[in-house]
Order: structure tokens, then sequence, then C-alpha cells
């Protein structure tokens, strides 16, 4: 009887959205929700509407996160780690804004955010019915895939055409029942306005990561830059502040336990969807072996630049982003181990089995379909840590490496015939890589790039023989010390250490790279071969599994005839929620929103729990102005709530029932970091950053108050 009662219950939290806050919704399913009576004040179309100026127009895709507008004058607040890299790029020994923060007095001293852009959602449009048409004559998901591509590429080329600023993109729902058009206006002009110290904006570094109670102050203020014509363009002088066609008001009243919120921003990547099979091949081999995979070189950035504040700071971007995907996944390992998430997927599937063997045209359309995806991944466990070492080699090996391949796999590109390129690969956007090579030689830090790119070579040299690159066999041959000593020719000899030698290479032919005999050029080049066999293979894994989970979606709906949300998938989604805390273990209650006496209850002295000597001053004398929460007596710091999140809503702004910003989202709580694969109403919480915090720091600690009064406060 508890087995049956616990799959019952896992089958509603699986399948059936039927809990008020879960769901990442998609704009144009906001009007199905009830939020009328979830007490919001605003209609749909106040929310959602490419008619008029409406709430979605001043929510903005930033550096892999979210943002959103709160000022006339193109005034983005976005979180923190969201803003890091910019931050991390701008700064080094003599001005470490990292450390330090950094303040803008007037737009002449606000400083560029390298390799930021600021995409505005301008359009949203259904464009199934003329994929299907397009794809109706494929014989099977290869061909289909093959003429959807074409007529993706024709599609987004009419909206692109001779205009730099816009962008068009296709995104996949329900894999594929579905499929979206999003238009955007891009800014490549983005400035940094105010960045508070670490101390703050990171406090409780990585101890703290997905923990609750939480006290970080995880926000940053950006602004978006146009041309004089309203345009996007690169960085110039002559631009001037953009001027959003609608920003957000900041919330008057303080947050109680209850309140609705709701969030918009771009979810990266979730999987609800998913079987067993992707269940097991996640739990028992992808996420250990990239655990163990970006623990080992955090290990050695730190280790290797802890007296070292130059190299620190170089490195800190590649750490902080692998230290953050290492303790998700350890998250979901440790909840899909305590829950018996995978025999509960199994579980579900015999239920569902027996549904579709029960009448012969349900068998005959859904029967194999499990079992079919099941031997699409056969193959991928056969040479799983080549091919990972490969890409390590290609991603995780250190500057030079990386660029290397970068550049060979656009040479070798380009001399193919057009109608076998990868897909997406673009001539026209080889200048856009070129530019982003400036920023991977920001962070070249040679003590590091060595022992990470040797480590990968050991790595590949310890192969089972089956799993052997016979290519690399000259390096890799004889040993240890041979790799260290090939290592250090390398370093010593490449000239692709020279960044404008490494740009000029994209007009390189193969043989002229081949004549070259750079290290890491020779590397890539012999090795490419493999690599795109591994691309294609993936390629068409993708494909056809994607095709596979179309089919099991369709008989999903079939079985239980659900409206459901598509999984997320970075574009611009309505979650809803109210503020709450929750139970994370037995005898266990968390409030839902923590205070500045918090802070000073972590803070040591040392890092990550170094609070500012004036932040812990301004608490000890009760200095909370306009931002004392009457009711707690005190600055409230963060909050947690019941919206649905995944990663790339980072930054997102969280609005109350009127629409107004309250806070921003930063996190989700380790307890409930399974989430990306099921939500679960009593233990999965957002944790936001109240904004009522976001104003006591620019008005009692920067002494920011033109940002208050800019933001009309």
């Amino acid at each position: 009887m508890k087995k049956i009662i616990a799959l019952s219950l896992f089958v509603l939290l699986l399948f059936n959205p039927a809990f008020p806050q879960e769901g990442m919704w998609m704009l144009n399913q906001i009007g199905q929700l009830n939020l009328k009576k979830e007490g919001l004040q605003l209609t749909p179309d106040q929310i959602f509407n490419t008619q008029k100026p409406s709430l979605y127009n001043a929510i903005v895709q930033l550096g892999g996160g979210s943002a959103s507008f709160v000022s006339s004058e193109g005034l983005l607040v976005t979180n923190h780690h969201v803003a890091f890299t910019a931050v991390q790029r701008a700064s080094n020994k003599e001005n470490d804004y990292l450390a330090n923060g950094f303040l803008a007095l007037n737009n002449e001293e606000e400083i560029p955010a390298p390799g930021y852009a600021a995409r505005v959602l301008t359009e949203v449009k259904d464009i199934t019915a003329i994929l299907e048409a397009e794809t109706a004559s494929g014989k099977d998901a290869m061909e289909k895939n093959k003429l959807r591509e074409k007529k993706i590429a024709e599609i987004k080329k009419g909206y692109e055409e001779g205009k730099k600023d816009i962008e068009a993109a296709v995104a996949e729902m329900y894999n594929g029942k579905q499929y979206y058009l999003y238009v955007y206006k891009v800014f490549n002009d983005v400035r940094l306005v105010y960045i508070p110290p670490m101390s703050i904006g990171n406090y409780g570094g990585e101890i703290d990561n997905w923990m609750w109670p939480r006290h970080t102050g995880d926000f940053s203020f950006l602004r978006v830059y146009c041309s004089k014509n309203g345009e996007g363009s690169e960085f110039s002088k002559d631009n001037v502040p953009y001027k959003p066609k609608v920003w957000l008001k900041p919330g008057k009243d303080f947050l109680r336990e209850g309140d609705i919120t709701f969030i918009m921003g771009f979810p990266g990547f979730t999987t609800r969807y998913r079987t067993s099979t992707s269940v097991e091949w996640n739990l028992n081999k992808n996420y250990p072996s990239s655990i163990k995979n970006f623990k080992e070189i955090i290990e050695i950035c730190e280790s290797m630049t802890k007296n070292d504040r130059e190299g620190a700071i170089k490195v800190s971007n590649l750490v902080k982003g692998l230290a953050n995907a290492m303790k998700n996944y350890e998250g979901k390992v440790t909840a899909m181990k305590r829950t018996n998430f995978l025999q509960k997927k199994i579980d579900f599937e015999k239920e569902f089995l027996a549904w579709v063997n029960s009448t012969p045209e349900r068998k005959a359309k859904y029967g194999d379909v499990l079992e079919r995806e099941k031997e699409l991944y056969v193959p991928l466990g056969k040479t799983k840590e080549r091919d990972d070492m490969l890409g390590n080699l290609q991603g995780l090996s250190g500057t030079l490496s990386g660029v290397a391949a970068t550049i060979v796999a656009i040479v070798k590109e380009k001399e193919k015939p057009e109608g076998e390129r990868a897909p997406g690969f673009m001539e026209g956007r080889i200048n856009e890589t070129i530019e982003e090579l400036k920023y991977q030689y920001a962070d070249y830090y040679e003590p590091v790039d060595k022992v990470l790119f040797a480590r990968t070579l050991k790595q590949l040299a310890a192969l089972p023989e089956s799993q052997r690159i016979s290519e690399l066999n000259y390096i890799l041959k004889d040993g240890t010390d041979a790799i260290d000593k090939f290592t250090n020719d390398a370093y010593m000899n490449s000239k692709i250490k020279d960044e404008k030698f490494a740009a000029s290479l994209f007009e390189k032919s193969s043989a002229e790279l081949a004549k070259l005999q750079d290290p890491f050029i020779d590397i890539a080049l012999k090795t490419y071969d493999l690599s795109d066999e591994i691309r294609k293979a993936n390629s068409r894994f993708g494909i056809e599994v994607t095709a596979i989970r179309k089919e099991y979606l369709d008989a999903l709906f079939a079985w239980k005839g659900m409206n459901m949300y598509p999984d997320a998938n970075s574009t611009m989604r309505f979650t809803y929620g109210r503020v709450k805390g929750y139970k994370p273990a037995d005898a266990v209650t968390y409030a839902p929103i923590t205070t500045l006496k918090g802070v000073v209850e972590k803070n040591t002295g040392e890092d990550p729990f170094d609070a500012p000597e004036k932040l812990v001053t301004l608490h000890k004398s009760k200095d909370f102005g306009a931002w004392k929460d009457p009711s707690i007596g005190d600055v409230p710091i963060a909050f947690t709530h019941t919206c649905d999140i995944t990663g790339g809503n980072s930054g997102s702004p969280v609005m109350n029932a009127k629409g107004e910003i309250v806070g921003l989202a930063f996190d989700g709580n380790y307890e409930a970091l399974i989430s990306d694969w099921q939500y679960d109403p009593e233990l999965q919480r957002t944790i936001s950053v109240s904004f009522k915090y976001v104003c006591f720091i620019l008005d009692k600690y920067a002494g920011a108050k033109h940002l208050l009064k800019e933001m009309g406060i």
C-alpha cells in the first residue's frame, strides 16, 4: 500500500501541474492561469501584449541570466553573479572591482561590461504549422530535421538580414510538438553602474551557495546604451542611454509570508518529462563524472592562485562557474538517491506501459517508445570517457588549447560544402568569434593553463585501450614525463599566445595551419576528424531522441489529457508563487525572510563571511533609514517563495501583485535541486534578494542616492 501511495504522489508531482505555483509558463499561456484568484491585480494583457507596452518589455536577457529595466534611462538591475564576468574582466590588481566594488557617480564614469549584450524581446510567433508543412515530405527524423533547419535559417534570415541589432531564434517546445519564433533587439553597449563588493554581493560564497538561510546581497546595476536613433550598437562615446518602453517601479510595501509574487525571466533548461533511461544516465554516469572533473579543476585553480591576487582574478570566473555547477549536480544526486527517484520513474513507466498495452492501437503506436530510447543511449556509454576527455581538451584545458580548437573547427567548416556544414555555422558570425578571443585571453593565466593542459593529456594517456586516441600517440605514448616536457615546450614555442596572431588564423586554410607546426594547432588538426565524428553522432542522437521523446509526450497527453507547460529552453517564461518558508528535515522549520542581523551573526571577518565593517556598524547603530521593516525591526535581506525557476532565471525581477519589483531571484534551495526533473511544492523554493536590501545598500552603504532618485525613490 505504501508503494502504491508513493507512486500516486510521484505521478501527481511529475505529470500534473495541479499545484498552483508549479510551472515555467510560456507568455501566451498566461491567460489560461487563474491569476486573479491568486491575488494578482494585473490582467494577462498588462503582463504580455506584443501590440502595446506591457511588463514583458521590461525584462532583458543578459550574460546567461536575466535582468530588468528600472528606469527610463536604460538602468538595469540583475544579480551580482550575472554581472560577475564583466566585473572580473574590468578588474586588475590596481582596480580590484571584484573585491572593492564599483560606483559610477554619473554616466561619464560608467565603464564597459566587456562581452555583455542585452537582448530585448520584441516579437513572439508560433511557426509550428509553417515547419510542419515544410517537413511533411521527410522520410525520417534526420531528413525532417534537415528540411526544418533549412526553413528556420530562411525565416531567421528574413528578420536579420540588413539589421545588425536584430536577432531571431527558433525554440522547440514539447520535444518538437510546437516551434516558436522569438525576435530580439540586441544592445552590445552595456556599462557597469554599481557593483557591491564581493563581501556583500557574494557574502557566504560557495559555502552558502544553494543554501537557506541566506544573507547575500546578490545584485548589481548596469546601463544599456544605444545609438542616437535608438539602434543597438557596439560601445561608442556617442551612444546615449536606451529608453525602454516599460520599466519596473519599486514596490513600497514590505513583503509578508503568504504574499503573492511572480517572476519573468529566461529559465535555461529543465528535464521534467524525461524517462528513466535519461535519469539513469545522469544519476550514474553524467553527474558523477562531471562532479569529479569540476572538483579537480577547481582545486588546481585555487591552490595555484592562493597567494596570487592577479592570478585569482583571472581564474575566478572559471572557478565560480564550475563550483556552482558542481554543487548543483551534487544536490541533484543527493536528492535523487534520497527520494528513490529512478525507481519511481521505472514504476511510473510500468503503469504507463500497462495503459499503452491495454489496446492494440495504443500498443502499435507507443508500445516500443521506451525501448527505442534506451537503445539510443547504448553507443554513448561505450566511448563516454574518451568523448568527455576530448571535450575537456577543447574547453577545460586552458585558453590556448581551447582557442586552437576553435580556430581549426571554423577553418575546417569553411572548407566544407555548405550542405555539409555543422548546423548553425555561419561565416558571417566569424567576426563575433574573433571578438570573443579577447575575453578568453583576458582570463589567460599561464601557470594554471599549463597544469590543466597537461592534466588532460595524462588523462587521455590513461584511457582504456579501446578508447585511446591514436592521433595523439606521438605525445602520449612515452608517459607522464614526456607529457610534461611536451607541455613546457608547447607553451614556450606556441605563437598563438599572441592574441592578434591567433585572430589572423581564421583566414587561413587547414593546409596553411598545418605548415605553422604550432603544437596546439597540430593537436586540434589531428583530433578534428574524431571531434567532427563525435559531433555528428551527438547530433544524430539529439535528433532521433527528440523524435522519440515527442512520441512519448504525445502518449502522455493522450493518457493524462493534461494542460502541461513545456520544459525550459532559455525563452522568456512566467512563474508565480507565494512567500513561504519550508521544513527541510524533521523538527526543522525555516522562516521565509532573513535580516541584516543574520549578516552580522555569520560574520567571521574572513572570506566568505567577511562583512564590511561599515555594514556591521550600520546594523550596530540601527541606522536603517526607510528600509527597516517595522514588523521585524530590521532590514530584510532575502526571502523564499514558491515560484518555479531554474538556471537562467538568475537576476529575474520578482514582482508583487501590482507588478512592482520587490526582489531579484538568485538561487534555489539545496534540498530541492532535483527541481529540474520534478517540482515539489513542499520543498522547492526560489531564493531572492529583497529590493529593500538593494535600496538600503545603495542608500546607507554606497552613498548612491542618485540611483535611488533615478528609480523614483
